[in-house]
């Protein structure tokens, strides 16, 4: 393996999602297709053209988040969409790391405000607006 890319699944709100996550993270969206641009979009009804069916946002540090909105037939039972899984960003610098944590609570639920921890000088946990969970780690490790 030479990579992992995260990649979220949405009921039908990815494009807000991903501007969210732009401007939060400082990345940038490079990709954006919906199901109606695509060269299968006579397979799919109609309601779901204006819908992503991928997305990717490049990340300053590198890497990339890819998401799309799921396809007909396939929505999620719950209510978030992305129960079991957390994204976790690092940052060398405890201000940025504040920041994007801050950036991305906004309308979401802090569940551990950024405190001081045992391994690395900053640690927070949030769900985000859009249901997803995500934990920043700011600052040098203690480990």
């Amino acid at each position: 393996m030479t990579k992992l890319t995260p990649y979220l699944g949405f009921d039908g709100n990815c494009a807000e999602a991903m501007r969210f996550y732009e401007i939060a993270l400082g990345g940038s969206i490079n990709m954006t297709l919906t199901y109606g641009e695509s060269p299968m979009a006579e397979q799919f009804p109609a309601e779901h053209h204006k819908r992503v069916m991928h997305s990717a946002l490049s990340l300053p540090a590198g890497g990339q988040l890819f998401a799309a909105d799921r396809p007909p037939g396939t929505e999620s039972s719950t209510p978030s969409g992305n129960r079991g899984v957390g994204l976790t960003l690092e940052y060398a610098d405890i201000a940025a790391g504040e920041a994007a944590f801050n950036a991305l609570a906004e309308g979401g639920k802090v569940t551990m405000p950024m405190a001081a921890s045992f391994w690395v000088e900053r640690f927070g946990m949030l769900t985000d607006r859009f249901g997803v969970g995500w934990m920043v780690n700011a600052g040098p490790s203690k480990l």
